[in-house]
């Protein structure tokens, strides 16, 4: 037995997008599904209550930052993440690889695993499949993710070739090292760059180890839109049908859109939170930079097509106001409504895939969003 199941519930006729339902130890969720990032157990200025009113299936913390503060054992001790952090609802944790890849300057590679230094005391440190499994076993998310590999772009394809080749390696050392099969599910990652060949290559390894999902890793790195679609579109064919697939750090509406189309059924993204803390703000009518001058005697809502809390009782002017000020008030209406936003278009994704008309829909939203004009921003 497997911990997690995957429960298919229709294709849609117009783009081939999946709509499912993900099936946990701590509940199931609806997918395509858009995962909010609680990196340290918590999504930043945001109380679980008010990720479950805005309706939050799943969330995703971070397996690196837990364990170096406050650490494994601690969160083991308080009866593992979900009772830590009041979050009864599903979780997933990622392997920490991406952290140590992009926040230590100083790392060596070598096949037992990854020495590299604290990002923030440069003490040093050492991670490796069987230590990032031991951690995700400790912390108790639902679904965990195989420590991999995070290669540069871009990289060479002999780079990538042995990059591939020793995530395939490390993924079944996680497997083996993986104590709590019966109620917490490991994910493969499947890499490869923008190599077609290398994907194949990575995918049938992963797949040879049946593993209960598949992500998809090495994208939204600094390629271009088209190229990761194009990925996309020669990558998800080669994953199980009856197992969810996963699209790691993926967040902007137009990536999410353009991912269920492809056949994604999970995502997640620091972008909703990052960006709201600058006064960034997603709009049905596009990006509003509520900081901008124009807006200090705007005396509407963020958005008048937005049923959220922030726009159902607070100003553009007074968010504004917030946001000049460093109030962390205004941090979290601007963090309710962006992640309120993608998670409320995540539920118009399906309700299009319910009704085979996701590809009206994705240019309908398209449009109005202002993805079609020149220089248009990707959120």
């Amino acid at each position: 037995m497997t911990a997690i199941r995957y429960e298919h519930i229709k294709t849609c006729k117009q783009t081939g997008a999946r709509l499912g339902i993900v099936h946990t130890p701590h509940g199931s969720f609806e997918t395509p599904a858009f995962m909010p990032v609680g990196t340290q157990a918590t999504v930043k200025t945001m109380s679980p209550e008010e990720l479950k009113a805005m309706d939050a299936g799943i969330i995703l913390s971070n397996t690196y930052h837990l364990w170096l503060r406050p650490g494994h054992d601690i969160v083991k001790e308080a009866g593992g993440l979900h009772k830590f952090m009041n979050w009864d609802r599903p979780i997933l944790t990622d392997s920490g690889g991406f952290q140590v890849f992009s926040l230590s300057k100083f790392r060596t590679i070598e096949e037992e695993g990854v020495h590299f230094r604290h990002h923030l005391n440069g003490s040093k440190l050492f991670l490796s499949p069987e230590k990032a499994t031991e951690i995700q076993n400790a912390l108790g998310a639902d679904i965990m993710m195989a420590f991999d590999e995070c290669p540069p772009y871009p990289a060479t394809y002999d780079y990538m070739k042995a990059s591939v080749e020793r995530t395939s390696r490390w993924a079944e050392r996680c497997l083996n090292a993986h104590g709590r099969p019966h109620d917490q599910a490991l994910f493969g990652i499947v890499q490869g760059g923008e190599f077609e060949a290398l994907r194949k290559q990575s995918a049938k390894d992963l797949i040879s180890m049946d593993f209960p999902g598949y992500a998809i890793g090495g994208l939204s790195v600094g390629e271009s839109k088209e190229v990761m679609n194009e990925v996309l579109e020669f990558t998800t064919p080669l994953l199980p049908e009856d197992k969810p697939r996963y699209l790691m750090g993926v967040g902007s509406p137009r990536s999410l859109i353009d991912g269920a189309i492809r056949g994604v059924d999970m995502f997640d993204c620091v972008l909703p939170t990052r960006i709201a803390r600058n006064g960034t703000l997603m709009t049905s009518k596009g990006r509003l930079v509520v900081r901008n001058a124009t807006y200090k005697r705007d005396y509407g809502p963020i958005d008048e097509n937005c049923t959220c809390y922030t726009c159902q009782n607070y100003s553009r002017a007074y968010i504004h106001h917030l946001i000049r000020a460093d109030e962390t008030f205004g941090l979290r209406l601007t963090s309710y409504h962006n992640l309120h936003f993608l998670l409320n278009m995540m539920e118009q994704v399906r309700e299009a895939i319910r009704q085979d008309r996701l590809g009206d829909f994705r240019d309908e939203f398209f449009e109005q969003y202002g993805f079609n004009k020149p220089n248009a921003k990707n959120f």
